[in-house]
């Protein structure tokens, strides 16, 4: 299944841009960072009209639970703006934020 029609199914760029704070902000978690990488380069599928990332590529590389996730997100973008917009509050409600190590180390380094 090819993903590049993703970046046409939302209603407006506001949608997908909440699509995709759920996405950074609860699925891509840095401390598995293979499992990160996945769902960012899906991140960036979602604004791209060519292929950044496969559905075989997501199936080896994410786990069970955020890929089903993941599924559901390209179900409902193929189906309706309604859609989109209640896998944005289940997700959001199944998935707590994620905390950015990264940054938070960068910002300790800093100081």
């Amino acid at each position: 299944m090819t993903l590049t029609d993703l970046n046409n199914g939302f209603r407006d760029d506001e949608q997908r841009r909440r699509v995709q704070r759920v996405v950074h902000d609860r699925l891509a978690d840095d401390r598995d960072p293979q499992e990160c990488r996945f769902l960012m380069r899906f991140w960036w599928q979602l604004v791209m009209s060519y292929q950044e990332v496969s559905m075989d590529e997501l199936s080896l590389n994410v786990g069970k639970p955020k890929l089903d996730v993941i599924e559901a997100l390209i179900s409902a973008i193929r189906s309706s703006h309604a859609d989109i917009d209640a896998w944005i509050t289940t997700t959001q409600q199944v998935f707590p934020l994620v905390q950015d190590r990264g940054f938070r180390a960068a910002q300790d380094n800093e100081r």
